[in-house]
């Protein structure tokens, strides 16, 4: 099933918590919602699944208008944070409670619900813990149990609020992985809220990312964190690194020999991004670029080497990630002096806060 959001917006008094919004998800695709706090996502998802009235706009589901029907009707599974589970119940019973609540309207008898949750027993690896109690299982064993639940009585749309977020980081990647294999099995719809920038990018077909009740940008992981549309979507993906300055004669002046060649920009006040991996270090300066920095941290983090460095011109510290061996073969050391060598950079407009590539 489709679902077209169409200038959905959602007031509550003087607040306004989604401003109009519009957004087309095609039939089995994984969206993810991302965006921090108060930035109308859960308010969006739950317009989709009837649990709110939208102000204004209209929500389709494959082109039907939907809504101001109710939720029982509209055929969409909920999963809720906190798994919402029924402490009493087992899990063959939480997971069957849907399909006997139905029974009569899907036309299951007793066998064909049986074998139902045995099917998706069988898909959530938990077939030898069919009659223990909530209270028995971990938190990844619950929130497995609240999926089969939601996806028991076969919903053409899953809708998912925060899903993972009351686990640790290691069941969290391993739940995530699982349900994007899962999604590839059943081809379900699917729409999720998260916070989690990683979780997002991994989990998606496609990205929204919101802020203040409105869609900053919609796309691929891979175009999100390569072509931010502007400087909130930018940051929200993850480190930064600002250069801001006066563009003269074709250079960009940081502060006294500091300098960025930029000979497409235009003269005036400029200000330049870049992420920790687009830069990188070096003993004398390019031609380029002239930026001194002296190192203060060095940080070994798993796979990847965080160097933080305090810049010569008056400007935050500057976040550089390197590999390892990258590290072993520069052999500097807390409090070096290096020269830092963009390698990519985007310019910020200063009135709309987008974002122009500079190669």
């Amino acid at each position: 099933m489709s679902i077209t959001i169409d200038q959905i917006s959602r007031q509550f008094g003087n607040t306004v918590a989604l401003q109009p919004s519009s957004l087309d998800i095609k039939e089995g695709e994984l969206v993810g919602l991302l965006g921090p706090s108060g930035s109308g996502k859960t308010t969006l998802l739950r317009i989709i699944a009837g649990l709110e009235t939208p102000t204004a706009g209209r929500i389709l589901f494959s082109g039907h208008d939907v809504t101001r029907l109710h939720p029982r009707h509209r055929r969409v599974g909920f999963v809720f944070q906190h798994y919402a589970l029924f402490r009493h119940m087992s899990v063959f019973d939480n997971i069957a409670f849907g399909l006997k609540a139905n029974a009569r309207r899907l036309s299951l008898g007793r066998r064909e619900i049986t074998e139902r949750v045995n099917e998706l027993l069988s898909q959530i690896q938990l077939e030898p813990y069919a009659k223990r109690l909530p209270a028995q299982l971990s938190g990844g064993q619950q929130q497995r149990v609240a999926l089969a639940r939601a996806l028991a009585v076969r919903p053409e749309v899953l809708l998912m609020d925060e899903p993972f977020g009351a686990l640790d980081a290691k069941v969290r990647i391993e739940l995530r992985r699982w349900l994007r294999h899962l999604h590839e099995q059943l081809g379900f719809t699917c729409v999720f809220v998260t916070h989690d920038q990683d979780e997002a990018l991994e989990l998606s077909d496609r990205v929204a990312v919101m802020s203040q009740g409105r869609i900053e940008q919609i796309a691929t992981p891979e175009q999100l964190y390569r072509e931010p549309a502007n400087r909130f979507v930018f940051d929200f993906l993850g480190a930064t690194n600002s250069f801001k300055g006066e563009v003269r004669d074709g250079l960009l002046h940081l502060g006294e020999q500091s300098t960025i060649r930029l000979p497409k920009v235009a003269a005036g006040a400029a200000e330049l991004v870049a992420r920790p991996h687009e830069l990188s270090l070096h003993r004398s300066p390019s031609e380029s670029a002239t930026l001194p920095a002296k190192v203060s941290a060095i940080a070994p983090i798993g796979a990847v080497v965080e160097v933080e460095l305090q810049p010569a011109w008056h400007a935050p510290n500057l976040q550089v990630t390197l590999s390892p061996r990258d590290l072993e073969q520069a052999a500097f050391a807390v409090g070096d002096t290096l020269y830092v060598h963009p390698h990519r950079l985007a310019l910020v407009d200063p009135e709309s806060a987008a974002l122009t590539p500079l190669v």
